[in-house]
Order: structure tokens, then sequence, then C-alpha cells
């Protein structure tokens, strides 16, 4: 029978409606139950089906839900067609999805041939929301499809076709018909729509004239729109974008309105400012009329909404004089008054410096300092009070916002730190009565000292500042635990300095899940990934990745809900957010640093490193992910606006070049926007690609390059030829991810090796520089004719080559290599990531090869001699070891000497904490140490209790401890290295001898 309204899949709704209530509760076998007795009812319906192959694959039943699966699609291709309904469909696409099989491919496009569309009227209602529900389906292939854009026509015809039968019943089918009309540029004909009978789906009458205004602005009726968004802002004065559209239509600017249903995730009022910064097409006497009108339409704004929590009609005010200004018919003192006004209203609140941030950077010197003279006149700093707290801030913040903490001197800034210290102290009796759960007054007073301590630490390049950046969090940390802002930034101090464990500690109460995985762990995962620390790291992308398999698993749960409820909209919105989600950069770096950080892991077993690149399809697929068309279209969603300013990426850190004292606040400014706006750029896609290649190329040094290294094999001149030849082809695009053709990067490697290139002109891709000589050594052994010129396959030269740049590259770092914790942004990582990176693809080599030349024991044939050893290749592999065993026992013993008494080390870093009584570091740590052990009553007695363990020693100790803890685990990485070279050392000596 047909589908009717009140009907799911053809079953009363009632009947139904249980089932699903206890799929949703993850009642299953409850859910079964019902659902059983449904089938019993309805044999032959695929709608109850479906229904029980979604249970039984949410209780872990795979194969049966396939079976039940295949038999409701079945039913549906030999039923009469109007079973075919948005409930069954979505349904069973849900099931198939989850078990990673293909359904019926584009089986809308199939419903869209049907009769069903053709003109039949049997189905009614069921009819209705199928057209509905293909319709949308229409605008996402619209979206991800390049020609997709010749199927709105189609598209509308079926809607007013519907709508001309049935018309329309819901604000979501509004919007879907509006979105369709918009996207032809069918303006007027969408505002018709609008206005008509169906313009009453729209229940909120804000929410209609939004709409009209976008419709009449993309139409150029400049006039009409800005009347209707002052309507808008009479009922919502606080609507910032709408005053930015009105704002823009008075002066007819072609800014960017945003959309519905279709493009990428972006803040829609970016791009109406990216178009309010220009000067107007119109003449300045016609401007300057229509800014005087909304400048009279604002001030009635802001005489009608007298409370502080509207501060839209007074920014706007700012935001008139700041166009007046880029016409030409203004002088700017008017947009300095306009600023001192909203300070003297709005000035006690957290949020007034962000507010007006870009209107501040367009003020002079002089301007500047009469408005921060303004401020601070405004209030008596040394009363404490909520209004007093929230004005010292904004003054500060102020000066922090256009950077002028940059122009001052060493003791001013000094002298800055403390007073917010001493201030932040001053005022915790307001916070005595708070739950210890919220905000405290003052909470950015510690946050801004802690930057200034670490603009200290950059100008100066003395320890004791960047322990004081670190300690003032703390202390705000003992105090109220649940402060993010602290956490990060903390997260960031600790991994510079080197002390890791502390930065994933505090990363760890972060708690960050599910979307945020995506978002946030750029803050820790890319210090792991260069830590010692290989199972933490392993954790982190484990849990990453699970979560993003699940989510993309899983999100035809979401499209399924949104179908049932008819938002359409979120349909729409669910599939280009997991289309983003499957193109990230940090989703596919990750898939590949999974595999990689558990080949580290067990790179001392040559038969476990097989095991995990068997489960990861020996690389193959990375390098399928990883090609030319994907790296073309991946999205970076990382939130870099939560970095602290001195490491605006995770590939950028200022504090590790030098401070130029003739910068200007500007110019660091402009820098950090640079390199933000760069993070998707070139050479992190390189990485990508790079990491991609590793997996494959670890197999095959280890799988194809060994068998034919015997004695016998090579007298034949067996080779593998193909495995030689995807080496190659591998090698010239990891040559190409570090810059350069393999020709020239072969050149590289040889120089490098000999001494004639110096390492360090290569220093930031190095590490790359040595996987690919122990690469180059492996396809020289597998290829037929040397890849190196002057070697041939059983010349030990490309051993040699390796041995010598790994020795080089090690020696280096550590001549160069300071004390860790005296010396912020150490070698560490760097010798970490040799040592577990080419020295344990090398050692996999070797494995490899000592295996494959393993004698037999058995003649060859009846009579004939005895296998004999590959004598060059075992004593090239002899030497090899030997050098190996060097290398790492050179890194243990300076690993040893970095390791001092904890009582020593500590002393160490409390002495760069001493400072005279009127300059350097140590005052701030006193006046903490002095503030948490003569803690006052009226602090109340929560915060009191908090403070009372609390000192400078007992954090510069922890600090100490992640220093050990490091130290350990990469000795401990060492030890398993130099015990698989001396076991392999005795294997070759019994070979040889």
């Amino acid at each position: 029978m047909a589908s009717k309204f009140g009907l799911a899949g053809g079953i009363p709704e009632r009947r139904v409606r249980p089932i699903w209530d206890a799929v949703d509760s993850r009642q299953y076998k409850a859910a079964l139950k019902l659902c059983t007795a449904l089938l019993a009812k309805h044999p032959t319906s695929p709608y109850a089906l479906a229904l029980k192959a979604l249970i039984l694959e949410r209780m872990g039943k795979p194969d049966e839900a396939l079976s039940v699966s295949l038999d409701a699609k079945e039913r549906l291709y030999s039923d009469n067609i109007f079973h075919f309904d948005d409930l069954t469909l979505s349904t069973l696409q849900i099931v198939f999805q989850r078990l990673e099989r293909c359904m019926f491919g584009t089986f809308h496009l199939l419903l869209l041939n049907t009769n069903a569309f053709a003109g039949t009227d049997g189905c009614k209602y069921g009819y209705g929301l199928m057209v509905l529900g293909m319709i949308d389906n229409v605008v996402l292939w619209v979206h991800f499809s390049s020609g997709g854009k010749k199927l709105l026509p189609l598209a509308e015809a079926l809607l007013k076709k519907h709508i001309s039968s049935h018309s329309l019943h819901e604000p979501e089918a509004l919007a879907l018909y509006i979105s369709i009309l918009e996207q032809q540029s069918k303006y007027d004909a969408a505002l018709e729509v609008l206005s008509g009978d169906m313009g009453s789906l729209l229940g909120r009458e804000e929410d209609k004239l939004r709409l009209q205004g976008r419709l009449l602005a993309q139409a150029s009726s400049y006039v009409a729109a800005s009347e209707i968004y002052q309507k808008v802002l009479e009922s919502c004065p606080d609507d910032w974008e709408s005053f930015l559209h009105y704002i823009g239509c008075l002066l007819e600017h072609d800014v960017i309105l945003p959309k519905p249903c279709t493009g990428e995730h972006a803040c829609p009022s970016n791009s109406v400012d990216s178009g309010m910064s220009k000067k107007s097409s119109l003449s300045e006497e016609l401007v300057e009329s229509r800014l005087t009108s909304a400048l009279s339409f604002v001030q009635s704004l802001q005489e009608s909404n007298s409370s502080d929590c509207v501060r839209g009609p007074h920014i706007a005010n700012i935001e008139i004089e700041k166009q007046r200004c880029l016409n030409g018919i203004s002088n700017d003192r008017k947009l300095t008054e306009a600023l001192l006004k909203y300070f003297r209203r709005f000035g006690h609140l957290s949020c007034s410096a962000s507010d007006v941030e870009t209107y501040l950077h367009m003020l002079s010197g002089d301007e500047i300092n009469e408005l921060l003279a303004e401020i601070s006149g405004s209030f008596d700093a040394s009363s404490v009070s909520v209004n007093t707290l929230g004005l010292t801030i904004t003054l500060f913040k102020v000066q922090e916002l256009l950077g002028m903490l940059f122009t001052k001197s060493t003791a001013e800034l000094q002298g800055i730190a403390k007073r917010l210290v001493d201030t932040f102290y001053r005022n915790l009796p307001l916070s005595n009565d708070l739950d210890p759960q919220e905000n405290m007054f003052g909470e950015e007073l510690l946050s801004m000292a802690s930057n200034i301590l670490v603009q200290l630490y950059w100008r100066t390049r003395n320890l004791g500042y960047l322990l004081e950046a670190i300690l003032v969090l703390e202390y705000g940390l003992a105090i109220r635990k649940y402060v993010w802002q602290y956490k990060i930034n903390l997260v960031h101090l600790f991994s510079y300095l080197g002390a890791l464990p502390l930065a994933h500690k505090w990363y760890l109460t972060l708690d960050v899940k599910n979307i945020l995985l995506e978002s946030v762990s750029h803050h820790i995962l890319p210090q792991l990934l260069n830590s010692p620390f290989l199972q933490h790291t392993a954790d982190l992308v484990k849990d990453y990745l699970k979560f993003m398999d699940d989510h993309l698993k899983e999100s035809a749960d979401l499209t399924c809900l949104a179908y049932r409820h008819r938002t359409y909209s979120k349909v729409i919105e669910f599939v280009q957010f997991k289309d983003r989600l499957q193109r990230s950069m940090q989703y596919l770096t990750a898939k590949s640093d999974s595999v990689i950080l558990h080949l580290k892991q067990k790179a001392e077993s040559l038969e476990e490193v097989e095991s995990i690149l068997e489960n990861a399809s020996h690389g193959t697929r990375l390098v399928e992910l990883s090609n030319e068309d994907s790296m073309k279209h991946v999205t970076s969603n990382e939130d870099l606006e939560t970095r602290p300013w001195w490491t605006p990426t995770s590939t950028v850190n200022f504090l590790s070049e030098p401070f130029d004292e003739g910068s200007t606040p500007s110019i660091y400014r402009n820098k950090m926007c640079k390199h933000k706006s760069k993070e998707n750029d070139d050479p992190k896609l390189k990485a990508a690609e790079q990491k991609s290649l590793v997996p494959r190329l670890v197999y095959l040094s280890t799988h194809d390059c060994a068998y034919f290294l015997r004695e016998g094999e090579q007298n034949n001149g067996s080779c593998n030829v193909t495995a030689a030849g995807e080496m190659k082809t591998l090698l010239q695009k990891y040559a190409r991810s570090i810059g350069y053709s393999i020709d020239d990067a072969l050149s590289i490697v040889l120089g490098m090796s000999s001494g004639k290139k110096a390492v360090k002109d290569y220093g930031p891709d190095i590490v790359s520089w040595m996987s690919f000589a122990v690469f180059i050594n492996a396809w020289n052994l597998c290829s037929s004719e040397p890849v190196i010129s002057g070697t041939d396959c059983s010349s030990p030269g490309s051993w040699d080559i390796v041995d010598e740049l790994v020795k080089i590259c090690i020696e280096g770092q550590l001549t160069d290599g300071n004390r860790m914790l005296t010396s912020p942004g150490n070698n560490i990582p760097l010798l970490v990531q040799m040592v577990t990176g080419p020295i344990s693809w090398h050692l996999l080599v070797i494995q490899s090869c000592m295996r494959g030349m393993a004698p037999q024991g058995k003649k060859k044939k009846k009579g004939g001699p005895s296998e004999r050893p590959n004598t060059p290749q075992l004593q090239a592999i002899q030497s090899s070891v030997n050098r190996m065993v060097d290398t790492l026992r050179s890194v243990q013993t300076w690993l040893s000497d970095q390791m001092k008494p904890e009582e020593q080390a500590l002393d160490m870093l409390l002495l760069c904490l001493q400072g005279t009584s009127t300059e350097g570091p140590g005052l701030i740590s006193q006046t903490l140490d002095e503030s948490a052990a003569t803690v006052g009553s009226e602090i109340g007695g929560r915060i009191a209790q908090s403070l009372d363990s609390w000192s400078s020693a007992a954090v510069i100790r922890r600090i100490v401890g992640a220093e050990k803890e490091t130290i350990a685990e990469f000795k401990k990485i060492c030890d398993s290295k130099l015990k698989l070279l001396m076991s392999v050392s005795a294997s070759l000596s019994s070979m040889l001898h």
C-alpha cells in the first residue's frame, strides 16, 4: 500500500515509535523484541526488515544485520515502487554505511526517474516527503559536483509541482525552496514567495526580515534592504551582523552576504567586515547624508536600550565614524570621541577592549595616549570593587591589543607584570563567595602578567622570566583549577622548556573530547610526536582516530534523524560537515602517525613490525590517500585563536627566533596573522605527504630487499625489479616533499655524508634527509644496478653513506647541546626524532638483511656445496652495526651528563630566580610565595586553603622531575636499540667465522 500521513514505511507510526525509542535509548534487546512482533504482522515489509537490520548491527551482529539488509533491499526492488519511502531508504542507508557496504549508489537519481515523480498521485503525503528529501539531495549534489547546478531547475520544478498540489507546511521546506531560488540568483522570485502566504511559515518575524534583507541586498535593492535591516535592529538592537548589513546597504558596498545550505563553515561577520573596510562608490554628499541618518537611528536605539547588556548601538556609533573616516568626510577626532564615550559607558566590562579592537588600530599615537589617560583617570586603582577591577583590566588589555608593551623598557615591563599580580591578589576577596567552577574576578590579570614575562624572556634570554611566567599561571590554577586559558599557556610553556610530562598532564586536565579532538589537539600532539613518550602519543592519536572513525560512521544516523524530523537544512549541514572532516589534514596525517608510532615502538622486532604493516595494508592505503588530487582538497580545522601569541601555529615559535628591537607592534601583529593564514600551505602539505610514504618505504625496505642478497642469488642475477621500481617512484615523491629532485637529493646526501656539504644548511629537514639516506641504501640493495654512482649491489658504499650521515648529524646535536632545563627549546626533540625515526628504519633493514642471509643449513642440491653467506655484505652490515653502537652510546653518555641529582638541579633553577631587588627575575616569584604564606581571612577559606601548600620551589621541583622523566624515557629507547645491536653483532660474528 502507499505511504500515507501517519504511516512510517507503510506501517502505522504508533507501532514503529516504541522501536525507535528503544534504539535511541540503547535498549537493543527490547527493540529487537518489538521489531520481531512487528515483523510477525508485516512479514514482507522492507521497512520492518530495515529496522531489524539496524538493531542487529547495533547489537554487534554484523553478519546477521547484512543478511537482513540484503533481504530488505531485494524486497525494495521487487515490490511495488511505492515502498520506496524516505524512512526505509534512510534506515537501510545507515545500516549499509555502518557495515561499510554500498547500498544503491545514487539511488535518489533512480527515484527521480520513477513514475512516482512523473505525476502519479497515489502517494499523496508520502510522495511529498520523498520529493522534499530528493530535492534536499539535489542541493547536496550541487554542492559536491562541478556540474550539479544544472539540476537546480529540476529541483525547482519538482517543488513547484509539489506546492501546486500540496503547498508547503514546514519552515524547513520553505527555507529549502528559498535556497534553491537564491542559488539560481532568482531573488525577485524568492522575495515573492517570502511575501506570500508561505512566508508565514517562518515563526519569528525577525528571521523573515533578515531573509528579506539578504535577498534585497543580493538583488541590489540596497535602499529597500536597509529599511528591512532597520526593522530588524528596532526589535533586536544587539544584532551586530544585521547592523553591518544595514550600513553596508546604506553605502551600497559589495558585501559578501552569507547564503544558507552551501559553502564551507565560515563566520558570516568576517565576510561582511571585509567589505566594510573600503570606500563607498557613492558621492561624498550621499554618503554623509545616509550616515547622518544612520547615526540618528542608532542614537534612538541607545536611548531606548539603556541596559549594559545591549552594546550594539554604542559600537555602531563607532562604526559610523569609522565609515566617515574611510570616506574622507570626517577627521579622526570624532572616532576618538566615540571610543571615549564607549569606554565611559562599558569600560568596566571584560569584553569592552575586544569589542572595539579593530577601531583602536586606527588611532594615532597621541589619540591612543589620550584614550589611555581617559580610562586610567576614570577610577581609583587602589579601591577594591568589580567595576574598578574591570576598568583596570581594560586599561591593560588596550595596551596589550595595541602592542604597546613591545615599546616599553625591560624595567617598565617588569613593573607592569608585578602590578598585575598584585592587583589580582588584592582583588581576591571579590571571589571568595563564588563557586569553585565560576570564573574568578580578574582572571585575565595573570594571563597578561605571564605574557609579559614571556616577552621579557624573549628579550633578555634570562630563564628566570620564563620560570616566573609558569609560576604565575600555576599560582592561578592552585586557586581555581578550571581556567582553560592558563592550562593551554602552560602546555606550551612546559613544552618549550622541555618539561613535556607536565605539559601532557595539564593537557589531559582540559578533558578534550569529541570534535575538540580535531580542533584543539594541535596544542600538544606536535610536541608529543617529537618526544620519547611514544605510548602517550599513540594513545592520543588512537583516541582521535576512534572519534573520527566513529563520527564518520555514525554521521548517517544524524542524517537519518534530520530526515525523520524533516529538518532539511540539517541534512545538508551534517553532510557538509562530514565531508569537511573526511578531508581534514589532521585526519590524514594522524592515519600515518598511528602506523609510524607503532613501527617506532616495535622497531626492535622485525616480526611485530611485519604484523603492523600487514594490518596497515603494507602502507599502500596511506600512499593512495596522499595522492595529488586528495592533497588539493584537504582542510585545516584547527582553532588557532586559542594559541599563545608567541606560537601562532604548531610550526612557528617566536621564542626560537631573535628578538628584533626595531620591530613595531604592527609588524608582529601582521606576522602572527600571516603565519595563521599560511597554516594550510604547501610545506605542511608536503610534510603530510612525506609521512604517508614512510610505512610503505619501510615495508619495501624490509620485505623485498633482503631475500636476493645471498651470494648464490646475486650470481644468478636475481633481482626484485618490481620492488626496486616502486621504491624509486616513492623516493622520487619523498625527495619532492623535501623540495628536490631525486638526483639532486642523492647528490646532497653524498655531500653531507662526505663532509662536503654542511648539515646545518639542511637543518629544518635533517631527519627527513637521514630517513631518505636509509631508504636509498635499501633501494640500492634491491636494485640490479647501483643507484649511487660508484657502487654496486655488493658494495658497502651505501651502508657507509648512512652510517656517516647518522654519525655526523647525531654528533652535531650532541656538540651543540646544552643543559636541558637551562636551554629552553633544546635539541632533545630533534635527537629523539633521529633515534626513533631513521635509526629505527636502518635497524629494521639490518634485521631484514640478517634474516635473508642467514645460513639455511641445507645443500642446494645433492652432493653440492653448502650455502655460504655473502661475506662482503655481512662485513658491511657488521661495520654499520658497530658504528650505530658507537653513535647510540654517545647519545647515552650525553643523556647521562644531563642527569643531575635532584637537589642540585633544583638549586640551579632556583638560582635563576635570584635577581636583584630592583631588576631581573625573582620579584614576582617572591611576591607569589609571600602572598601564599600570609593569606588573610578576607580572601575566603577555600582560596586560603588552596594556597596553603603552594610554593615556587614545589613547582620548580616538578619541572626537575619532568626533565628526569624525559631523559629516562629517551635512555630506555636507546638501551633497547643497543641491546638489539649487540645481539645482531654476536650473530654476525658467528656467521663470519
